[in-house]
């Protein structure tokens, strides 16, 4: 997730807005030390080229890299995020919240969207090092599931929080998405994609929205727009469509200042949240052709996020809306 390198701040706010912040900077620190162990476990050669390429056999020194830096680094990440966060929280026996109606379910889909590329760079790492499908699918692909069913864990015995079905629910979902189309396709033809613009929402409670432009990427729910993004060709097997050429559908939320429109009433606003609807056209940059390796990894890492393109946009207020570039 690249726009999430970007976060270095740590504020204490709602619930939900927590989860996006313990995530993304967790996330940050351990693929980080990760490919610093796995470079260094592997004795990678000065050609980046060789070092990129994935193995066309099992290489053992690889994959036992990538298991140690996994296993280490995401287990430094939770200890440091108890110690960030849970340890200043009185403790409770587990429990469930409900928090569905929250935000118009925008959260749901960033971990949606958080457990299937956290899966995908699991599997993809494995791949890298020669690991059989099967290996990549078992423990590659469920890399974001068990680490963010931990987080849950962690919420559940936490009285500041609790574990939520719907998260989990979510969490299961961006998991399956992958696996899936890895059975049934053998390819990715379909990859959850993030985009954001500026909101006027966030100078209105820039304690919970965000301050700063970097604060507003992970917090703004107003902002922030969800896709699932369809390879074209993949589908329709013909010649003559660009082969990175995809077409896009995103949901996002807008008009809200609190969570739910009961929580705005107890702190004296009316909001009007509403749902809004996306088509677009986005590119796949994955599918672009290039020798480099370097160049596929760093494709592989950006098309986590949406191309700005033309964009139709529908919602109950404005009815059809055409933007001509639209973040």
């Amino acid at each position: 997730m690249a726009w999430a390198l970007l976060v270095n701040h740590f504020p204490a706010f709602h619930f939900n807005l927590c989860f996006q912040h313990r995530i993304f900077i967790a996330i940050r620190a351990s693929w980080l030390f990760i490919f610093l162990f796995v470079s260094d476990f592997s004795q990678a050669p000065s050609d980046n080229n060789t070092f990129l390429k994935p193995s066309d056999t099992l290489n053992k020194p690889r994959r036992t890299g990538v298991y140690v830096g996994e296993s280490v680094a995401l287990g430094v990440t939770l200890v440091g995020l108890n110690q960030l966060w849970y340890k200043d929280y009185p403790k409770s026996d587990f429990h469930f919240i409900n928090d569905n109606n929250q935000w118009l379910q925008m959260d749901k889909l960033g971990h949606l969207y958080s457990t299937y590329h956290l899966g995908r760079v699991g599997a993809e790492m494995l791949q890298w090092s020669g690991a059989s499908k099967k290996e990549q699918l078992i423990y590659g692909s469920t890399l974001g599931l068990g680490f963010l069913t931990v987080v849950e864990v962690f919420d559940g015995f936490s009285q500041e929080w609790g574990a939520s079905s719907g998260d989990i629910i979510a969490n299961v979902s961006g998991t399956a998405l992958y696996v899936s189309q890895e059975l049934l396709w053998k390819e990715q033809r379909i990859t959850p994609k993030f985009s954001f613009h500026q909101t006027k929402f966030a100078s209105q409670r820039p304690e919970t929205l965000g301050a700063s432009l970097n604060e507003q990427i992970l917090k703004d729910y107003n902002g922030q727009t969800y896709w699932l993004s369809f390879n074209i060709q993949s589908f329709t097997k013909d010649s003559f469509t660009p082969k990175w050429l995809n077409l896009a559908f995103g949901y996002s939320g807008e008009g809200m200042l609190y969570g739910n429109d009961a929580e705005a009433i107890e702190n004296g606003i009316i909001q009007n949240p509403y749902r809004q609807f996306y088509l677009s056209l986005d590119v796949d940059l994955t599918k672009i052709e290039t020798k480099s390796r370097f160049l596929k990894s760093l494709f592989s890492v950006f098309n986590t996020l949406k191309i700005p393109a033309p964009t139709l946009q529908y919602d109950d207020f404005n009815g059809v809306k055409a933007h001509f570039i639209y973040f």
